[in-house]
């Protein structure tokens, strides 16, 4: 059992009889006779749909402690990622949606530990920034009156995303995940 001033971004937590993945959690402390109170995102893993919630100081909530499996991806298709379990070969699809934006950087072959609730996939941890090699750019584009000048880059896994007018296609770039920001050149390693 949880208190709401334990909740964090992760967690798996059973709400009045339904399970919720919490994807951002905030505590705000009260003061005097104000109670502390949570806020937090919640995704139902049953539908993926995404609701806020608030949670008194006091309030007890149930946390549900998932099962991690490593499993290999293999591929992907529109709706579904399918990944292997690397003892029973058994070939486990996994929603997308429960995946979130970390499904499009998942390389073939790939090994990450998938959390399990009841036999269900309710997602992967994944790292929160990621190498990723740029395919192509654009030339860059000025805006009226700013500073910063940036450009168009399309990666390999075909997401498209700002970066600085230096980054040529071929290099490697550091991106954040949960954002899909760029947030620095990768750092080679030279011989």
């Amino acid at each position: 059992m949880l208190t709401a001033s334990q909740l964090r971004a992760g967690i798996a937590i059973r709400v009045e009889g339904v399970l919720y993945k919490i994807v951002e959690a905030e505590y705000h402390s009260g003061q005097g006779k104000m109670g502390g109170v949570a806020h937090a995102k919640l995704q139902n893993v049953e539908t993926g749909t995404v609701r806020e919630r608030r949670f008194r100081a006091d309030e007890v909530i149930e946390e549900i402690v998932p099962e991690r499996q490593n499993l290999q991806f293999l591929y992907r298709d529109e709706d579904l990622s399918y990944f292997m379990h690397p003892e029973t070969f058994e070939q486990i699809p996994v929603e997308s949606a429960v995946l979130g934006r970390a499904a499009a950087f998942l390389v073939d072959g790939m090994t990450v530990p998938i959390e399990f609730v009841a036999g269900r996939p309710i997602g992967l941890i994944f790292p929160d920034i990621v190498d990723v090699k740029v395919a192509e750019t654009a030339p860059p584009a000025h805006t009226q009156g700013g500073s910063n000048v940036w450009k168009e880059a399309r990666l390999e896994n075909g997401l498209t995303l700002q970066v600085p007018p230096f980054i040529a296609p071929g290099e490697l770039i550091r991106v954040e995940v949960a954002r899909g920001t760029y947030v620095e050149r990768a750092k080679t390693t030279k011989r």
